[in-house]
């Protein structure tokens, strides 16, 4: 089940916030210092159930991305009709063989913080893979 169609206009702005936080964040360094709780905390030394402060950017960036896509790739179109509905269905397909492709790949072939990365982009990685797949698929269709 999908989200009204409404829902694509607060998926625009959250991405947009988070796209601007990360240029913010990876190009000016910014930072904001708050008070997190934490299950598991492992920096010099690992601690559970645990409170600290600490530069919550990274987390509000990945936050308002993830967000953001989510909000994109789960609305409705405004007209979601049959061919609508076909290009969905062939997008999310694709995107499962693309990312799978990928993260293979990414497994045999990056080791240590380039693993790393990959998994972190692995997760805003399937929606945009979706999103561009679906947003041709549907012109396509359209046409």
């Amino acid at each position: 089940m999908l989200f009204s169609h409404k829902f694509r206009i607060p998926g625009y702005l959250l991405l947009a916030g988070g796209i601007i936080m990360a240029i913010l964040y990876a190009g000016f360094k910014f930072r904001f210092e708050i008070p997190v709780f934490a299950v598991i905390s492992s920096y010099l030394k690992t601690k559970t159930f645990t409170s600290f402060s600490t530069n919550f950017a990274d987390e509000l960036t990945m936050l308002l991305l993830l967000a953001g896509c989510f909000l994109l790739a789960m609305s409705q179109e405004k007209e979601e009709t049959d061919a609508v509905k076909e290009a969905r269905a062939k997008a999310l397909k694709y995107t499962v063989i693309i990312n799978s492709a990928i993260f293979g790949f990414s497994v045999l072939f990056f080791y240590g913080a380039a693993f790393m990365a990959v998994v972190v982009a692995n997760l805003y990685l399937p929606f945009l893979i979706y999103l561009i797949l679906f947003g041709a698929l549907k012109r396509k269709a359209i046409k």
